[in-house]
């Protein structure tokens, strides 16, 4: 169902536990058309990238450590800006409706008078349990499961927990936001003959990278989690479910589970390394170094989109280079019929794919992805005298077109785009350096070296805070850029291609896994 209503409406939008691939696509479509986003902690900030780039974001969580913004300044900043005319999404963490204070808002629309609809999300107290391993229910271990707040209203004249129906339950029970009363609710239910051996399992951050659970009994679990030094947000397991995580644990067991992993990639292509590293348990933070544009002038292109016939060879070094050059062919309604005899070269099997795409089929990929891969193939079928056109960035390595000139060829170079360091918010990014959180560092390469690099103040800065980071390369000609930077390369992919580089950071951090003493 599309979305036909734009203006003075609300969309109360569920944005699931965390990991942003578990965002709806009901809640996917109403960012993209929201003109103002209010979100709050337990959203992810990532979500909020399918928003127009001209929406008005509106920060509502924590003002400071443990301070909450009021619920009344809320409600009061949903009736404005839909009063204003405005496409409102307020973006909150988990189900609106599952103590998400999703009911008190909703009454305030509807009180004012203002359109809004609810798009449920995925409720933090079965999908946390489930990145944790553990069903909160189970055909032979739990028919009932109870969802339970541990922070009820503290204006309210006396409590409605049931403990001696929650205590006497063989079901599951699921507490949320109940990291500071967890001694409480053990001593309640201990004390409504619940038993000490009662299995408990405490997850923090769940469905993140970086989640954290810690299992015990109702006779040691507040003495382990105090240990762990746990704080909020915290989804609280009790029932004989938990004693399943030991089979299946299948989120934390992923080798790069717990790894943030710096992508620099363009923002464009960022998602296909993003998305491996994700299944293989890491959080991919997007800070893309590049942006692709298109050339300062279009007039060399389009000379030599008019001299297509001419020319034995066309070589695309590089995805970008297939999509600007055959994009203007597009532009100049033409096809990959006006390649006529040219053969065509591809660097690698990526950009073998995107010229598919276009209705080409490579007739070269050499082995070695790389310039000196292309040479060394060219070289064995003898281009002497033969005219190559070779559409790339504005700035590129030379050897390719010096080479070839040298092996005979005639060589025409057009720039179809060129790559520039795109306006970004790099303080983030500084301070998840500075807070260790970033474990490997990825470069696809030598632009986003560059680029990245220019970030930093100085290279002094730039050492002290990647210190502690591992460096990965798809490739040698990355690599030897990042020595050239001054820092130290760890991980080179076997091929240059995406998949070898994730498997090369997977490989890295099972030997070092391997390497940590035990206990």
């Amino acid at each position: 169902m599309g979305i036909i209503q734009k203006k003075s409406h609300v969309y109360l939008v569920g944005a699931g536990p965390g990991d942003p691939k578990l965002l709806t696509l009901r809640g996917k479509e109403c960012l993209e058309i929201a003109e103002v986003v209010l979100y709050d902690h337990l959203a992810n900030p990532e979500l909020l990238k399918y928003a127009p780039g001209t929406s008005e974001r509106i920060y509502v969580g924590r003002k400071g450590r443990g301070s909450y913004r009021d619920q009344s300044e809320i409600n009061d900043l949903l009736v404005e800006r839909a009063q204003e005319g405005k496409c409102v999404v307020r973006l909150k963490g988990g189900d609106p409706f599952v103590f998400g204070r999703g009911g008190e808002e909703a009454e305030t629309l509807a009180e004012a008078g203002i359109a809004f609809s609810i798009i449920p999300g995925v409720t933090a107290a079965v999908a946390v349990p489930a990145y944790a391993g553990i069903p909160v229910t189970h055909r032979t271990l739990a028919s009932t499961v109870a969802f339970v707040t541990g922070h009820e209203d503290p204006t309210k004249p006396s409590s409605a927990m049931e403990w001696p129906r929650l205590a006497s339950s063989e079901g599951t029970l699921v507490f949320l936001m109940g990291t500071k009363n967890l001694p409480s609710i053990v001593d309640r239910l201990l004390q409504e003959k619940k038993p000490s051996t009662t299995p408990v399992a405490a997850i923090r951050w769940g469905t993140y990278a970086r989640q954290q659970t810690v299992v015990g009994t109702l006779a040691d679990i507040v003495e382990k989690v105090a240990k762990a030094d746990f704080s909020p947000p915290t989804v609280i397991v009790v029932g004989e479910v938990v004693r399943l995580r030991d089979r299946l644990n299948w989120c934390e067991s992923r080798p790069l589970f717990g790894k943030g992993i710096l992508v620099t990639r363009p923002r464009a292509q960022a998602p296909a390394l993003s998305n491996l590293l994700a299944e293989q348990g890491a959080e991919p933070i997007e800070c893309p170094t590049l942006e692709i544009c298109p050339p300062d002038s279009w007039k060399p292109v389009d000379a030599a989109i008019l001299e297509l016939s001419t020319y034995d060879w066309i070589i695309f070094t590089s995805v970008n280079g297939v999509r600007a050059f055959m994009g203007r062919l597009w532009f100049h309604q033409k096809d990959a019929r006006c390649l006529g005899k040219a053969k065509v070269c591809c660097i690698g099997p990526r950009t073998e794919e995107e010229a598919n795409r276009w209705g080409i089929i490579a007739d070269l990929v050499p082995k070695e992805f790389q310039a000196e891969g292309i040479l060394e193939a060219l070289r064995g079928l003898g281009i002497q005298g033969q005219r190559i056109l070779i559409p790339r960035a504005k700035v590129a390595r030379e050897i390719l077109p010096e080479k070839l000139k040298e092996m005979g060829a005639f060589v025409q170079v057009v720039h179809g785009y060129q790559a520039v360091l795109p306006e970004s918010e790099w303080t983030p990014i500084s301070d998840r350096f500075r807070n260790q959180d970033i474990h490997y560092l990825t470069f696809t390469s030598s632009s986003t070296v560059k680029n990245f690099c220019q970030q930093f103040a100085s290279r002094a800065e730039m050492h002290a805070l990647t210190q502690n980071t591992t460096v990965a390369c798809i490739g040698p000609i990355t690599a030897n850029t990042v020595k050239e930077e001054g820092l130290s390369v760890d991980i080179v992919a076997a091929e240059n291609t995406v998949p070898a580089l994730v498997e090369a950071i997977v490989a890295h951090a099972h030997h070092c896994q391997s390497q940590m003493p035990l206990g």
